[in-house]
């Protein structure tokens, strides 16, 4: 199955290009957890040849995390607290949870979606806490930009310099393979942790 996802993933960016990358990153900045861990390896595999090409790919990639990030950044920023009081149960938060973001911001500011951008699953969910704790629009999305870059930029060059192999090594093959599943199988875990852990302290919807 894997493999399958894989073989899906380098058609879809081989043929639609850098249009390709730009909508599967801007998917993966809304909150779906496509990982960029995969996505953006497969993109210097496929598209990187040159400096020029992982300079344009790491560009384009922060372009379209800061647009895939808008609604969800609205969504949060829009709604605030109170919506997410109101509606809470159906996203299994806790208002411990929304303390815990606001102390966060609040302690830290901006850097906070900086930092978050460079760290792997955390940097797909950052815009709605950043929206909710109504962060500067112009400051998130700069930041958003300046800390998807180098992220992008590495996944895409260990693509490219290693994309060679691809077809060549077997065993090259296999390892990307796991590393994928690897992945996979992180976010179902931490999806699970996530769940189980926040069940019985959801915010219980209030009735209208």
């Amino acid at each position: 199955m894997s493999e399958k996802i894989i073989a899906l993933l380098v058609a879809a960016i081989s043929s639609g290009g850098y249009a390709s990358v730009i909508l599967l990153m801007a998917i993966q900045s809304a909150c779906i957890p496509i990982p960029s861990e995969v996505i953006m390896p497969l993109a210097g595999y496929a598209l990187a040849h040159t400096q020029l090409d992982l300079i344009i790919l790491a560009s384009l990639a922060s372009l379209a995390s800061n647009l895939g990030s808008i609604p969800a950044y609205w969504v949060g920023a829009r709604g605030g607290r109170p919506m997410v009081e109101r509606y809470g149960s159906w996203m299994l938060l806790s208002r411990r949870d929304l303390d815990r973001v606001d102390h966060f911001f609040a302690r830290f500011g901006s850097i906070t979606v900086l930092i978050g951008r460079m760290l792997p699953i955390v940097r797909t969910f950052i815009a709605f806490p950043a929206g909710v704790a109504k962060m500067n629009q112009l400051r998130f999305h700069l930041y958003t930009f300046i800390g998807s870059w180098p992220w992008c930029y590495a996944l895409a060059y260990v693509g490219m310099k290693l994309g060679a192999q691809w077809d060549t090594n077997p065993q090259f093959k296999a390892v990307f393979h796991r590393f994928h599943l690897g992945v996979e199988v992180v976010l179902l875990v931490l999806f699970v942790l996530f769940v189980t852990s926040h069940w019985k302290n959801r915010i219980k919807t209030e009735p209208a």
